[in-house]
């Protein structure tokens, strides 16, 4: 019987083997990591122009901050009271008269569901100066109000609507009546395939 015995302490190992078979490896590795370090880098040098340019705009901000505060100011002296106040009260009524009922029928009729109706609709200016339409609709069901606030969603005309209240319907044949809330935003009209 023969034994093979290595009496290396160093046991033989083929070097070259191992880079042929790992070494593409390797590279791959060590250019994509090469690649994403340029791209880091890259993005670092684009997010500290981002930083500069967010700077400079809240810079812009505390400064209009600053005016319209010195300009407040001289707005609320005692002798420019009343001329502020018919200047809100005149401006108010501008924009009153601008509000377009036909505009806004035409708005609400292309988000009414089939099976709901606008019982009474009362638009005012809110404490942010946008008009707000106070709607009270009556339905067959609870279903068709949902339907009107998620489609009032989906229109550029109409933000924030809630439901904000239900109930048994007053009117002969609703059974259910809600009121909707929504900030009205007249523009351009929708296109025909809303």
């Amino acid at each position: 019987m023969r034994l093979d015995i290595n009496l290396a302490t160093r046991p033989y190992e083929d070097a070259r083997e191992f880079w042929q078979r790992w070494g593409l490896g390797v590279g791959l590795l060590g250019v994509l990591t090469l690649a994403l370090l340029a791209v880091a880098a890259r993005g670092w040098t684009h997010a500290g122009r981002d930083r500069q340019n967010i700077a400079q705009l809240q810079q812009r901000i505390a400064e209009r901050d600053r005016e319209r505060a010195q300009d407040q100011a001289i707005l609320d002296l005692a002798a420019n009271r009343s001329t502020r106040d018919q200047s809100q009260f005149l401006n108010g009524l501008i924009q009153r008269k601008a509000f377009s009922w036909t505009r806004v029928f035409e708005d609400l009729e292309r988000v009414m569901p089939p099976n709901l109706h606008v019982v009474s609709l009362k638009p005012e200016l809110n404490d942010r100066n946008q008009m707000q339409l106070d709607m009270r609709v009556a339905g067959d069901t609870r279903a068709a109000a949902i339907e009107l606030v998620h489609r009032m969603e989906g229109s550029k005309h109409f933000q924030g609507a809630q439901l904000v209240e239900e109930g048994q319907g007053m009117e002969p044949g609703a059974p259910v009546s809600a009121t909707v809330v929504s900030i009205y935003v007249p523009g351009l009209t929708e296109g025909s395939g809303k």
